[in-house]
C-alpha cells in the first residue's frame, strides 16, 4: 500500500533535519501545514506553518516567509483567531510591498479583507479589497480580481450602498467571464442581480440572474441553481411577469438540495402569486420565440421529474390542456415537449411518457383522439429511430396501464 501524502511529508522531515537542512525542512513544513489545513487539521497545520515561517525568517528568505505568513493567516482565520489572522496578513502585506510580488500581496490583502469582514470592520475590509483588486489586475489575475470586486460589492450591498456596489459587481462579472471562471461569473452575476433589484431595475436583474443561471447547471450545481432560480422568481415578480415568477419559484422549490432560505423565498413568492387555473408553462411559451421553447420546457420538465407521480400527472394534464386550447400551435408544442423528453435518462423518460399517456386517456373521447392525433403527427417530425422509440415507449406505457396502444 502506497504511503499517503502526509506520510511522505513526515518522512521527508526526518530526512531533512532542521539543523542540517533548514531550507528543505522549512519547505516541507510549509507543504505539510498546507496539506493539514486543507484536510481540516487546523492545530497541527498552525504548528507546521509557524515553524516554516520562523525558519524562513532566520534564513533571510523574505518572499518565502511572506507566503508562509499568508497561509498562516488563513489557518488562524479558520481557527477563529481573527486578531492574530489580521496581524499575520498585515505583516505579509508589509513584507511583500518591498518584494515586487503583486499577486502574493494581493492575496494577502484579499484575505485581510475577509478577516476584517468577519470582525465587523467593513470599512477596513473595503479598503483591503480595493487594494487586492488593483494588485490582482496589475498581476494579470482577472479571476482573483473579480472575487475581490465581488466580495467588496456584496458587502456594500448588505449595508445599503447600492449605487457604490453596482459598478464593482458589474466589473466582477465581466472579469470572471473574461477569465472563463464560470463559477465566479455565476456568483458575481447573482449578486449583481440582487443589487439591480435593490436599485429598482428588475429587468436588468432578470438579465443578470439568467446569466448566473447559465453558470449553475441543475445537474451539477443544484443548490446554486435553486438559489438563483429563487432570486429570478423575485425579479420576475417585480417585473410583473407573474407566470415566469411562479415557474421559477416552483423550480427552485423542487430541488432536493435547495437551502432553507431559498425554499422560504420561493414559498413566499408562490404565496403572493396564487396559481390560476391556466398553466403557467404554456402561457409563457405563448410569449416566447419558438426556438426557445425546448429550453423553457426543459426547466419545467426537470422540475417535474423530481416530483411524486401525482405531481408529474398534474404537469402532463396541464400541458395537454394548453395544447388542446391552442390548435394553431398544438403540433409545435407537442414536438418541443417530445424533443426534451428524448433527452431524459431512461427512468424519468418512462415516467414522463407514462404520465402523458394517462393524461391523454383521462378526458373525453374527442379530446383523447385529438391529443393522440397531434402527438402522432409530432412524432413523425423526428428521425426514424427517435420516432420508433417514442411510439414504442408510449404504447408500452399504455399497455401497462390497460389503455389502447394507439400511438404510432
Amino acid at each position: 500500500m502506497a504511503p499517503s501524502e502526509r506520510e511522505v511529508l513526515v518522512t521527508r522531515l526526518e530526512q531533512y533535519p532542521v539543523d542540517r537542512y533548514p531550507v528543505q525542512h522549512a519547505t516541507t513544513q510549509f507543504h505539510l501545514g498546507s496539506l493539514l489545513l486543507h484536510a481540516g487539521d487546523t492545530e497541527p497545520a498552525l504548528a507546521a506553518l509557524v515553524t516554516a515561517r520562523n525558519i524562513f525568517a532566520l534564513a533571510g528568505m523574505d518572499l518565502e516567509q511572506a507566503k508562509t505568513t499568508v497561509q498562516l493567516g488563513v489557518a488562524l482565520r479558520t481557527a477563529g483567531r481573527l486578531h492574530e489572522a489580521a496581524a499575520a496578513f498585515t505583516a505579509a502585506c508589509d513584507g511583500l510591498a518591498c518584494l515586487d510580488s503583486p499577486a502574493e500581496r494581493a492575496a494577502a490583502s484579499y484575505n485581510l479583507g475577509l478577516v476584517h469582514q468577519d470582525s465587523g470592520d467593513l470599512s477596513a475590509a473595503h479598503q483591503a479589497w480595493t487594494t487586492a483588486h488593483e494588485l490582482f489586475l496589475v498581476a494579470r489575475y482577472p479571476a482573483q480580481a473579480a472575487a475581490a470586486a465581488r466580495d467588496h460589492g456584496a458587502s456594500l450591498l448588505t449595508t445599503g450602498e447600492v449605487e457604490a456596489a453596482l459598478p464593482l459587481l458589474e466589473q466582477a462579472a465581466s472579469l470572471a467571464e473574461s477569465a472563463e471562471d464560470i463559477p465566479g461569473l455565476g456568483a458575481a452575476a447573482n449578486v449583481l442581480g440582487l443589487a439591480q433589484l435593490a436599485a429598482g431595475d428588475p429587468s436588468g436583474a432578470v438579465a443578470s440572474l439568467r446569466r448566473a443561471l447559465a453558470a449553475y447547471p441543475r445537474a451539477t450545481r443544484p443548490a446554486d441553481y435553486a438559489m438563483v432560480k429563487a432570486n429570478l422568481a423575485l425579479a420576475h415578480e417585480q417585473s410583473g411577469d407573474v407566470q415566469r415568477a411562479r415557474l421559477a419559484a416552483g423550480q427552485a422549490q423542487a430541488v432536493p438540495s435547495a437551502a432553507a432560505p431559498v425554499r422560504t423565498l420561493a414559498h413566499e413568492v408562490l404565496t403572493r402569486l396564487a396559481r390560476p387555473e391556466r398553466d403557467d408553462l404554456v402561457a409563457v411559451l405563448d410569449t416566447e420565440d419558438r426556438a426557445q421553447w425546448p429550453a423553457v420546457i426543459r426547466e419545467e420538465l426537470l422540475r417535474s421529474v423530481d416530483l411524486p407521480p401525482a405531481g408529474r400527472a398534474e404537469f402532463a394534464r396541464a400541458f395537454l390542456d394548453g395544447l388542446l386550447s391552442r390548435p394553431a400551435t398544438a403540433y409545435d408544442l407537442a414536438e418541443a415537449l417530445l424533443h426534451v423528453v428524448l433527452e431524459l435518462p431512461p427512468r424519468p423518460y418512462e415516467h414522463l411518457l407514462s404520465a402523458l399517456v394517462a393524461a391523454a386517456a383521462g378526458r373525453s373521447s374527442e379530446e383523447t383522439d385529438r391529443v393522440v392525433a397531434v402527438v402522432n403527427s409530432a412524432m413523425a417530425r423526428f428521425a426514424m429511430p427517435q420516432w420508433q422509440r417514442l411510439a414504442a415507449s408510449l404504447n408500452a406505457a399504455a399497455t401497462a396501464a390497460g389503455l389502447p396502444a394507439h400511438w404510432r
